[in-house]
């Protein structure tokens, strides 16, 4: 059997690198991240703001994500396909005319009165 020969222009292809193991790395993290919530939801309350900061945290990891993507030559159309949007909801939401990110923030003071108690 012949070898095929390599027709891609390489001027033309940008170098994009992927990883085998991402599949694996995102179902760890979402296995963490639902046990955390479960812990949460057996009443640590305390532990919510910890939660709130994760969305917070992963809202910030996928601008990261996007720009990266972007720096490797990936359009927007390929982004806004692989996250389920229309490609102008895309650079809407990650372009360099980012809206500010959501804020997730617990109201102590609110949270005191309405319980009748300390916090």
């Amino acid at each position: 059997m012949s070898a095929r020969k390599n027709t891609v222009r390489a001027d033309l292809t940008p170098s994009r690198r992927r990883s085998v193991e991402n599949k694996a790395f995102a179902g760890f993290a979402r296995r963490v991240i639902r046990a955390f919530s479960r812990r949460v939801a057996t009443g640590d309350v305390e532990a919510l703001t910890d939660l709130l900061k994760f969305a917070a945290d992963l809202d910030d990891a996928i601008q990261d994500a996007v720009v990266g993507l972007r720096e490797h030559g990936y359009s927007w159309s390929e982004i806004a396909q692989r996250a389920g949007i229309r490609k102008q909801t895309a650079c809407e939401r990650w372009g360099s005319k980012r809206k500010p990110a959501v804020t997730y923030s617990v109201n102590v003071s609110a949270h005191s009165e309405m319980s009748g108690g300390e916090f």
